[in-house]
């Protein structure tokens, strides 16, 4: 039977008691998922408890802790696969990738200092589960995307499989679509399969100084459709840019309009040379090489302007980018919120001072006027009990939903609520 660990808690006017569970392989995690389905046990589950703040609080009882379940298991470099446990560290994958010159090429950000805990904990299972991708999501797709095969445990203790250890795997329904972005509120991997990809032979950023939004965006999106192929693409307002650990960024003292190009090194140097001379017509240009390229775009993936300003309440809105700075001007003309750009303007990272009701509903307003969704990524959990966290399902999907979590989790004890109160 997995380990039980109970630890009293002594408040002022009250004692809790709080049962841990740390199973060690497949055998164990099923013992304690039919334990907690047949004492109607609903339990939070975690991996390093990096994104434990990362939805709605779940205020449990019992925790599934399932960080002893690490290692890889299986690497073959030259079938760009890799299989690992859930609780293995990103960091860990990291360097058994890069020994083979490889990487997770989703770009996994580490939120973990934004949300509160330490860096570099964040495990692959919970980067899965989450469905967690960086600023090389415009080129490559994001983390689902990559997510070829797993081994899982439902809500009635029953061990699955789905997908397979290839690239092109096409048999059965696609559950790991279904998984990925979950929160681990419809199973417990116990096993994940990724595609890995070859690291660029070199990484170059262009920067291009002192647009204003409309225009930073629509050079944006003329380079995305252009056939320098960038692998990031971000805008950061001067107030953001001068954040910046990265010397060319912070003294700017403006805009600054990123550009990454990867690639075999002729291929690099010369699109990067195409690149500045066109953007030369619009600005000063400066470019990033090695180390500074790397620090930037860490820098814009893990949310780092943010990290540090505890009292700012932190969005993740995803919208059309012809319609990202429309939606920054309404919510920035009704209150002192700060923001900045990825994905070519596709993805917002929005701070606003407060979160209440009135403040929350006005991001969500201006979000949905423009067909986009937003999620509350970091507020005081009090903030995060009486608002909505994710974008509000519609009546008919919210059903659809529930259905689907009904029938892997028919008594509802992975991470109840995490998601969607009553789901």
């Amino acid at each position: 039977m997995a380990e039980f660990h109970f630890q009293s808690y002594h408040g002022s006017d009250q004692r809790r008691m709080e049962s841990l569970l740390r199973p060690t392989d497949d055998t164990q995690v099923r013992e304690a998922v039919a334990w907690a389905a047949s004492e109607n046990k609903p339990m939070a589950v975690l991996g390093a408890g990096s994104k434990t703040a990362l939805g709605r609080p779940a205020n449990l009882d019992t925790t599934m802790d399932l960080c002893k379940l690490t290692g890889v298991l299986d690497y073959e470099p030259s079938e760009l696969v890799l299989t690992a446990r859930p609780g293995t560290s990103l960091a860990e994958i990291d360097a058994c990738l890069r020994e083979q010159n490889q990487e997770l090429a989703f770009e996994p950000p580490d939120l973990a200092p934004l949300l509160g805990t330490a860096p570099n904990i964040a495990t692959l299972g919970g980067t899965i589960a989450c469905n967690l991708s960086g600023p090389r999501r415009v080129r490559v797709g994001a983390a689902r995307d990559h997510f070829l095969g797993m081994r899982a445990i439902n809500g009635r203790a029953e061990a699955f499989k789905a997908g397979g250890k290839v690239v092109k795997n096409v048999t059965g329904y696609d559950l790991c679509k279904l998984i990925a972005g979950s929160y681990g509120t419809l199973a417990l991997l116990t096993e994940v399969t990724v595609k890995v990809l070859p690291r660029a032979e070199k990484t170059r950023t262009v920067l291009l100084f002192g647009l204003e939004e409309n225009s930073a965006i629509s050079t944006l999106s003329d380079v995305m459709a252009s056939v320098h192929e960038p692998t990031a693409l971000a805008h950061l307002p001067a107030n953001i840019a001068a954040r910046s650990s990265v010397d060319l960024v912070s003294n700017a003292g403006c805009a600054a309009t990123a550009v990454r190009v990867e690639g075999p090194t002729p291929s690099t140097i010369f699109r990067c040379e195409k690149l500045r001379g066109d953007f030369s017509k619009l600005g000063e240009v400066e470019e990033l090489h090695g180390q500074r390229s790397a620090t930037f775009w860490k820098e814009v993936a893990n949310v780092t302007p943010f990290v540090t300003r505890r009292e700012l309440t932190v969005w993740r809105i995803a919208v059309a980018p012809i319609e990202a700075a429309i939606v920054t001007a309404s919510i920035g003309s009704k209150c002192n919120a700060e923001w900045y750009y990825d994905w070519a303007g596709g993805l917002i990272w929005l701070a606003t001072p407060q979160s209440d009701v009135t403040s929350n509903n006005l991001v969500r307003d201006s979000v949905a006027s423009a067909g986009g969704q937003a999620t509350l990524i970091r507020a005081e959990a009090n903030v995060r009990t009486v608002t909505s966290v994710f974008e509000p399902l519609p009546a008919a999907l919210y059903k659809l939903s529930a259905r689907v979590k009904q029938s892997f989790d028919p008594k509802g004890i992975f991470n109840p609520g995490r998601l969607y109160a009553g789901m």
